[in-house]
């Protein structure tokens, strides 16, 4: 448990830790593949999805891929690939600079958030890509709190073969990074999509992850209203826009809409597993 005030609901990191790796291993199971690849940015939910992975797979069956833009930090790559050599897996460099201008020369400069969704997209090609050649899913890298606030791109970072962070809060993400023993750098960095130069994902919020773990435990978990969530200490603004961006990006987690015209039935998990 956490000792920081309001965080006595954070799962414990070994609880954390036992039912990700029990989730990947029963679901590389079903899928009858082994391996794993994913793209390693340098940041903190990467390394930890590629942890859980090598404590529930094995490194070897693990691959990562570094997958930087002409504008990333240096020491993003620097610090991807020192996760790689903690953890002990194979690791590629894949430069998507080359994919991506040939897209954004029709893309305005000013155009941040278009231009980061076209990396992020690339880079989702460049992985599937790789999970052909390796025979392997793609691992997602995708936290609860992120997830929830639509900080994802659709097709890009959001789109994954199998996802052991999704129940997970960033303070959760955060505790089992320190139970893996990641390295410090991962550890200590300010989270960032790595999308342009100076680029931070609490910045672009306005407030920190853990002000937003908070919020939405208490607002989603518990089903608190606002009155009890004021009396909790959370003001009206940060409320107000917790609660819009959860609604306004509800569709990048939400299933897909289709007509159901005849409502006809999809199958199902039993239906799957039938032997006839």
């Amino acid at each position: 448990m956490t000792e920081r005030p309001g965080f006595d609901w954070i799962i414990p990191a070994p609880q954390a830790a036992q039912g990700c790796c029990d989730f990947l291993r029963e679901t590389m199971a079903a899928s009858g593949l082994r391996r794993v690849v994913i793209g390693l940015s340098g940041g903190i939910d990467s390394a930890v999805s590629a942890g859980l992975a090598v404590r529930a797979l094995g490194a070897e069956n693990v691959h990562g891929v570094y997958l930087p833009y002409r504008t990333s930090a240096p020491e993003s790559l620097a610090d991807a690939q020192a996760v790689a050599a903690k953890l002990g897996i194979t690791s590629e460099l894949r430069e998507i600079t080359p994919m991506a201008d040939a897209f954004l020369a029709d893309v305005p400069a000013d155009a941040a958030v278009r231009r980061g969704n076209v990396m992020a997209r690339c880079r989702m090609i460049v992985l599937y890509d790789v999970s052909a050649r390796e025979r392997a899913l793609v691992l997602g890298t995708g936290n609860r709190t992120e997830t929830l606030l639509g900080y994802a791109t659709l097709h890009g970072d959001a789109a994954f073969a199998l996802n052991p962070l999704g129940d997970l809060y960033k303070e959760e993400v955060r505790a089992l990074a320190r139970f893996l023993e990641l390295p410090a750098a991962v550890l200590d960095k300010s989270p960032s999509a790595d999308l342009w130069e100076g680029q931070t994902d609490e910045d672009e919020l306005g407030y920190s992850y853990a002000d937003a773990d908070r919020v939405l435990h208490f607002m989603i978990d518990e089903g608190l209203g606002d009155a009890q969530l004021r009396s909790l200490g959370f003001s009206a603004a940060l409320l107000a826009d917790v609660r819009a961006r959860v609604r306004a990006q509800a569709f990048k987690w939400l299933p897909v809409p289709y007509a159901r015209v005849l409502d006809r039935p999809m199958p199902d998990a039993a239906w799957l597993a039938r032997k006839d």
